[in-house]
């Protein structure tokens, strides 16, 4: 994190970066583009270049049997080309010749619009995106003895992660040497950031010390240096034989002070555990310590 500690441009999850005098060319990396997007962009895409090359090998079909009289129109000509049968042309003729040209092209371009569309699909299908479940908030809150940020992630899929690692960010303004703005990123240690096996449900642990870049901040704190977190976990999914890779950005906003999860983890009366993942987001706010109710003492 050295290298990129601060800069300008850095996160900006709620505005996003305006570029300037970065151009850019769709049809250079239109198989990025194609392979990245929205399957209703490449069928679209796809279908317009299949119609549009048919109909013009159409056109020069017609054109190459049409008879041309001096005078005659374009739009005409075409027309009784394709009501009447095409006259076979003269072997080693022009026409003959041209006509196999345009059939050899015509080949050759279904060929290729073959090949580069097999391509396509086997990237998009090869793109496996992970089925990890972030939770809508994080809670800050007490935690063993002190002070802590806490989020939750869960395995979607049936599959194990093997070796599933999370390292959380702070990306915040600060105010920098020279009195500008400065955009600078600080990592937050985890309890726990690593987990040999991801199965189900996993709690991530920040603990807030006085090292911590989240000691003294507040939701007014954070949202006035347009702080986010930014999470990020991967790992090896022993079901697709790949290693798979998820990203969450939490915003002031998405933070839950004095609160804390809602447990999901319970056991049944035949003493089995099952994950409640109907209460997965959920959070339960807790009161201070001076505000508690006191409890009538029992008798």
């Amino acid at each position: 994190m050295a290298d990129i500690g601060s800069t300008r441009v850095f996160g900006h999850a709620r505005r996003g970066v305006k570029i300037i005098g970065l151009r850019r060319r769709p049809l250079a990396d239109l198989y990025h583009r194609l392979a990245t997007g929205s399957w209703s962009r490449l069928v679209t895409i796809y279908a317009l270049v299949f119609f549009g090359t048919q109909a013009l090998f159409g056109l020069a079909h017609l054109a190459l049997a049409a008879e041309w009289p001096p005078g005659t129109a374009l739009l005409p000509a075409l027309l009784a080309a394709a009501d009447a049968p095409p006259a076979p042309a003269a072997p080693l003729s022009g026409r003959w010749l041209a006509a196999g040209a345009v059939s050899a092209v015509e080949t050759f371009v279904r060929w290729l619009l073959a090949v580069i569309g097999a391509g396509i699909l086997l990237a998009k299908y090869s793109r496996i995106p992970a089925r990890v479940i972030f939770s809508r908030v994080a809670v800050v809150g007490p935690h063993a003895g002190g002070r802590a940020l806490l989020f939750r992630m869960a395995n979607e899929r049936t599959s194990h992660i093997l070796d599933a690692k999370v390292s959380v960010m702070l990306v915040r303004d600060e105010p920098g040497e020279d009195g500008e703005v400065v955009r600078r990123a600080h990592d937050l240690p985890l309890a726990r950031g690593g987990s040999a096996l991801f199965s189900h449900a996993w709690t991530a642990v920040h603990p807030i010390t006085r090292e911590s870049p989240l000691s003294g901040e507040t939701e007014a704190s954070l949202a006035a240096a347009d702080a986010e977190l930014v999470v990020t976990l991967s790992g090896f999914d022993e079901g697709l034989s790949r290693v798979i890779h998820a990203r969450r950005t939490y915003l002031p906003e998405d933070l839950r002070w004095e609160a804390r999860f809602r447990d999901i983890v319970k056991v049944l009366p035949r003493g089995d555990h099952a994950v409640d993942y109907r209460r997965f987001h959920e959070v339960t706010a807790i009161e201070p310590p001076g505000e508690r109710t006191p409890r009538r003492a029992a008798r």
